[in-house]
């Protein structure tokens, strides 16, 4: 289902997709300028490093991580965020079950069918 541009977005309503091993992530709102996700990860779960062109920001929404960007690692606990960089190397390590609250801008097409 293509939410884009709908205003609003019901939690409950929303699928977890997988993302990786112990990763899902659940796409909530978004417009060609911006889109938001939740990602949930278990306990040792690892975002592998990677870069896109779109700058992310991110909020700890729960548990505790290990974010790497552009080489530098630091801890972060609930209520802590950061921001990447268009094309930065970044990943996360969950040093316990946590998620994640990311924004991109512009929209990750690739999280979403095609149109």
């Amino acid at each position: 289902m293509n939410r884009l541009n709908e205003p609003f977005a019901h939690d409950a309503d929303l699928p977890w997709e997988p993302a990786g091993e112990g990763v899902t992530r659940k796409v909530l709102t978004y417009g060609p300028g911006v889109m938001m996700v939740r990602v949930r990860f278990e306990a040792g779960a690892v975002g592998p490093l990677h870069s896109h062109p779109h700058i992310q920001c991110s909020l700890v929404e729960s548990g505790a991580f290990e974010i790497e960007i552009a080489g530098e690692p630091r801890r972060l606990t609930a209520g802590d965020s950061f921001l990447v960089p268009p094309d930065a190397i970044h990943g996360a390590r969950a040093l316990e079950a946590g998620v994640l609250l990311d924004v991109f801008t512009p929209m990750r097409e690739d999280f979403v069918p095609a149109r």
